[in-house]
């Protein structure tokens, strides 16, 4: 798999309202999106930091994954999005094929127009990694 570059950080936060000011009173950082992500039931907030994105992630249900990892004492960073150049499908094979335990078995939109999948932090040194590349147009 060819990685590019980090894409993003996700952080999850139980509120973007409350933190929002943090980020951008304190560290001077400008929020340039909020959108639902239904299906992940969560709701994102971006930030930019030179070429690295900040993903806030609130929970829009108690199901959802980012809910859940709150409730276990999760706070800070979620996850580590890396950008592939060689498609987030074959990145997918490639990964298994390494015998890494994927999460999603095949890419699912995201966020901001992106194709994205992720790899379970079991086997991918406890960090809960996220592939993801612009979603191709018809």
């Amino acid at each position: 798999m060819k990685i590019s570059r980090i894409d993003h950080l996700g952080i999850g936060v139980e509120s973007i309202d409350a933190v929002l000011p943090y980020f951008e009173n304190v560290l001077g950082l400008k929020c340039y999106a909020i959108e639902e992500v239904a299906d992940q039931k969560v709701k994102t907030a971006f930030l930019k930091v030179g070429e690295v994105k900040l993903e806030l992630l609130e929970p829009t249900s108690p199901e959802s994954a980012v809910a859940k990892w709150l409730e276990k004492g999760g706070k800070g960073v979620h996850h580590v999005a890396f950008a592939v150049e060689d498609g987030v499908a074959e990145a997918l094979v490639e990964a298994e094929g390494k015998e890494i335990r994927l999460i999603d078995k095949t890419p699912r939109p995201g966020a901001e127009q992106m194709s994205i999948a992720f790899l379970h932090p079991k086997s991918t040194a406890g960090v809960l990694t996220e592939l993801c590349e612009p979603q191709k147009k018809n």
